[in-house]
């Protein structure tokens, strides 16, 4: 069974002549569940592509359905609505609200939530337990390492407990130590059920996915299961 499937998706800016196609003709089906890393070089589309997956950036051409979804025949406010129920984003700049606590940000996307107040500070909670911060719910993100930020952002993605998680770069701003720690959290997420996308420039965090896609020049170049991440998983 596909959950994601992407048809011909192509996406270029500008316009005329001076028209540029970051991706074109992708054609590829995710199950879920699913750990696939997306890698190319810079400019071979790889966070365009992520751009279209996470709702946030409608292609020129083709179609994405997600669970079914028509995913860009939906009005802003059910693509919103999407968003929030079937997607977790985790970005490499952390963006942390630096005057909000630990726990503060990671209530964030509930925000718009008819939960009860309590209610989302349980879930925040549970979601820092998830990552391994559950200590540290009360401190301010200057207070907290850079490996612990993303960790927060990881918590912040995953509150709404989506079926979802797309990352673009999440090690990038990290030490080699704490990147494999990321790594393995991406695991332990994808080993509960979670369908994780990663874009990454890193053949050491690639191995920690199931399934590689090479982006070259906007178009899919390989794709391919991973045996570094079998070897993991066995070891």
């Amino acid at each position: 069974m596909s959950y994601i499937v992407a048809e011909q998706l192509g996406k270029s800016f500008g316009g005329g002549a001076a028209a540029v196609q970051a991706v074109s003709d992708l054609n590829f089906r995710i199950a879920p569940g699913e750990f696939v890393a997306i890698m190319g070089e810079s400019g071979a589309g790889k966070s365009t592509l992520l751009g279209m997956l996470g709702a946030m950036s409608a292609p020129t051409t083709g179609r994405l359905h997600v669970d079914g979804i028509d995913v860009y025949a939906l009005n802003p406010d059910q693509l919103a609505d999407f968003r929030r129920e079937y997607l977790g984003f985790v970005f490499q700049s952390f963006h942390l609200v630096p005057y909000l606590s630990v726990i503060e940000n990671v209530m964030l996307p509930l925000a718009v939530s008819r939960q009860s107040n309590p209610e989302k500070q349980r879930r925040a909670q549970e979601a820092l337990a998830q990552v391994g911060l559950d200590g540290k719910a009360g401190r301010l993100p200057g207070e907290i390492s850079g490996g612990e930020k993303e960790r927060v952002a990881v918590a912040r993605a995953i509150v709404n407990e989506p079926p979802v998680l797309l990352a673009d770069e999440p090690t990038g701003n990290l030490d080699s130590g704490n990147s494999r720690e990321i790594m393995r959290m991406f695991q332990r997420l994808n080993a509960s059920g979670m369908t994780v996308i990663m874009v990454t420039h890193s053949a050491e965090c690639s191995g920690y996915a199931g399934r590689v896609m090479q982006l070259s020049d906007g178009r899919l170049k390989s794709d391919q299961r991973s045996a570094a991440c079998a070897l993991r998983r066995a070891s």
